[in-house]
């Protein structure tokens, strides 16, 4: 029996010559693997619709022996196309889709998620590639995924705190108006990158290269264990 959902392209790889395994990101299944037998091959009805990014309709048939289930078919709604005008975009998405698959379990509802990918990626061609909307796409996926630093107990200083709320709480488009002072910058840069570590274990891969794909005060990555200082703290205040 055929189930039909929408959804975002969060990874596409190769099954066998012939197929593909899709990822997708939807708000109702949360994140489903499928796969895409035949879309490898010039003449499959797949053909050119399935890219990281793409957002899509489609039906599939749930697998009773595993995870992956059977892509049957595929009706593009949006490429994004803006992202692969600029290569540091397409690194900016690709260390987003990272970012979810290490906060977030599979086929569990995720609508808050999914909501702020497609933000996220409307938002990326309408600016330059930026670290302020790397830190301001993680802090709204730890918010929507109940895992908000509290910016009271960080150990930040008034200013950096601010900043933190601000890039939490704001829309998109007013990110640009932000004018920190550089100190707050880069305490923010730090404090985000300690709190990431200690809540998720590690740092998803691709987050050095999205910050470095910006040219901002905030784009040096952070060093040493002065970084984690104050995520540590805050870590240990918020365990059970």
């Amino acid at each position: 029996m055929n189930e039909r959902s929408s959804g975002l392209v969060m990874r596409v790889r190769p099954l066998t010559d012939t197929s593909l395994i899709v990822h997708w990101l939807t708000p109702d299944l949360g994140r489903i693997a499928t796969v895409a037998k035949g879309a490898r091959q010039p003449k499959s009805p797949f053909a050119g619709k399935l890219d990281l990014c793409f957002a899509a309709d489609f039906s599939f048939v749930r697998s009773r022996r595993s995870e992956l289930h059977a892509l049957r078919e595929v009706v593009v709604r949006e490429t994004h196309s803006g992202l692969r005008a600029d290569h540091g975009l397409l690194v900016q998405a690709a260390y987003a889709v990272a970012f979810i698959e290490q906060v977030t379990e599979t086929e569990t509802p995720l609508p808050e998620i999914h909501e702020v990918l497609a933000a996220f990626l409307a938002y990326l061609p309408t600016q330059p590639p930026r670290p302020r909307s790397v830190f301001a796409f993680e802090l709204k996926i730890l918010a929507a995924s109940g895992l908000a630093p509290d910016s009271e107990a960080s150990g930040l200083r008034p200013g950096s705190r601010d900043l933190l709320e601000r890039l939490t709480e704001s829309g998109w488009a007013d990110l640009v108006e932000l004018q920190p002072a550089a100190a707050d910058a880069r305490a923010v840069r730090d404090f985000l990158h300690g709190f990431i570590l200690q809540h998720c274990q590690k740092i998803p891969r691709g987050r050095a290269e999205a910050l470095r794909a910006g040219t901002e005060e905030w784009s040096s990555p952070a060093k040493g264990p002065k970084a984690t200082d104050a995520a540590a703290a805050e870590a240990k205040r918020t365990q059970p």
